[in-house]
């Protein structure tokens, strides 16, 4: 049997706030301690080997007891400088019998022995963990007992003290693995969750089993339907056959180069542009791929983009092409007509001016259709002081192409040039009034625009036809089944244009 001398009080409170003891107990169990049942078979053995009506597996805190698992009593903490099991910590890891607490000076005041329940017999065995003592095994009785307690059952309690102690350590390993699996899966979740939100397929194959894992964006860029196993040859039958070979290809050249996997790739169900990036993240033991992670992402939007800009520097090749020769022909008929230098570049810069414009707005709009009102408006503003004033539009809602709204607009400029130098735009109170209207021919189409001058001089017939007059006739020739009638009425000049519609 231990015995020890008057623990001072001092010392007892040294020994509770030790920091190194702290730490231990820190380490061993977490911060909120309560009763565990999977501590209650060690009290139910500690009282049957010493008969005794109370057990206790408790934690020592700088200032609190708790009971990890109790028999025969209710409370589940006590104060640790009035406890018993306090008085371990000074022992230096040895078992404390006490066989009358009345009798014994370090024991006799405490509470529990003065008042309820009176204990009498105590015998306890420190629960060590880093070298320090963080907790204890013990029991009590209320009858004293009259003779020392055997070396074989203090064994017995000390084993039992090792098994409490390595069951807490257990417990609190796999309570912070918990925690740590539990911050993997959350933040698993969430890059699963960004991934889906950002429509980002990701794969993970099985090379050897040829299974994959892929996630919901996965399923849904290849319209696979869920349920059933997914596999390497699942997903190749979900590539579009034309694509399938190179892709498979591209595939086995990175398993066996060990670099990365990079392939574009129709989804046969949808014909979506899929991209796939990828390499292997795991070898088996003879250096085989055995694991390979990817990345799925869909760049249908992309492609499409990048095609129409094929298409539109096709297009605006072609365009640039036509526009150079009819460039040249007018320079040669401007010249043809104009001898004088300044009058030419007056001339051919206006009419320059007004293909610039045409190809500006066709380029804004992607060369695709144009608004007739925005050519309209385009053409004639430069010419006139108030737009709204002097210009009066009836029209049904007309989109033009290319070749129309080029022509268009070259006769729009040289209509609007005239009426500037000669016609209505050239008086106070001049006007013109434009009127469009969409017929059918045939099945077919057709814009018959009329152009008609109010309010200016009185026209005459011209004696010949300048070049300007020439331009405003054979502007539309590309557009086929097009044509433009001049009529010089005294009132103003009357333009009656013709265009079929349906070549847009």
């Amino acid at each position: 049997m231990n015995r020890a001398g008057v623990s001072a009080p001092a010392a007892l409170s040294a020994a509770l706030a030790s920091p190194e003891r702290l730490e231990a107990v820190a380490a061993s169990v977490p911060a909120h301690v309560g009763p565990d049942a999977d501590f209650t078979d060690i009290t139910e053995l500690a009282a049957g080997l010493f008969a005794a009506p109370i057990a206790i597996v408790s934690i020592i805190g700088k200032s609190t007891q708790w009971f990890l698992a109790r028999k025969g009593i209710t409370e589940v903490s006590a104060s640790a400088a009035d406890s018993f099991c306090a008085r371990l910590l000074l022992e230096e890891g040895a078992p404390i019998t006490v066989l009358d607490a009345a009798a014994d000076l370090r024991f006799s005041r405490l509470p529990s022995v003065a008042g309820e329940p009176h204990v009498r017999f105590y015998a306890g065995a420190p629960i060590c963990h880093a070298g320090q003592a963080i907790g204890s095994i013990c029991v009590f009785d209320t009858e004293k007992r009259s003779s020392d307690v055997s070396d074989q059952a203090l064994l017995h309690l000390q084993q039992l003290a090792k098994l409490a102690g390595s069951l807490l350590l257990f417990k609190e390993e796999a309570r912070r693995r918990a925690v740590a699996n539990a911050k993997i899966t959350r933040e698993e979740q969430r890059q699963a969750s960004a991934l889906d939100v950002a429509n980002v397929g990701s794969w993970l194959w099985n090379i050897k089993t040829g299974a994959v894992t892929g996630n919901t964006p996965l399923m849904r860029m290849l319209d696979l339907k869920p349920g059933g196993k997914l596999t390497a040859r699942r997903i190749f039958t979900a590539i579009h056959p034309t694509e399938r070979k190179t892709t498979i290809g591209k595939l086995r050249e990175a398993l066996s180069s060990g670099g990365e996997y990079d392939g574009m790739f129709r989804a046969g169900a949808t014909s979506r542009w899929l991209l796939g990036r990828g390499r292997v993240q795991e070898w088996d033991s003879d250096g085989k791929p055995s694991m390979f992670l990817g990345i799925t992402l869909d760049v249908t939007e992309g492609q499409i983009a990048s095609e129409r800009m094929r298409l539109l520097l096709r297009e605006l090749n072609h365009r640039v092409k036509n526009t150079l020769a009819m460039l040249q022909s007018l320079a040669r008929q401007t010249l043809r007509q104009t001898k004088d230098p300044a009058a030419f570049m007056e001339a051919f810069a206006g009419r320059l001016q007004s293909i610039s414009e045409a190809h500006g707005l066709l380029s804004d709009h992607e060369w695709g259709t144009i608004r007739l009102t925005t050519l309209l408006q385009a053409q004639i503003k430069p010419y006139v002081d108030d737009f709204a004033a002097q210009v009066e539009i009836h029209k049904d809602e007309v989109k033009l192409g290319p070749d129309q709204a080029i022509g268009l607009g070259l006769v729009l400029h040289e209509l609007a040039t005239n009426a500037r130098k000669y016609g209505a735009l050239s008086a106070t109170g001049g006007k013109l009034v434009i009127t469009a209207r969409v017929v059918e021919e045939d099945g077919h189409p057709v814009l018959n625009m009329t152009w008609h001058e109010m309010g200016g001089p009185t026209v005459k017939p011209p004696e010949r036809h300048g070049f300007g007059l020439v331009l405003i006739e054979r502007s539309l020739d590309k557009v086929l089944g097009s044509n433009v009638h001049l009529e010089f009425l005294p009132g103003g000049l009357t333009a009656l244009v013709r265009l079929p519609l349906d070549q847009i």
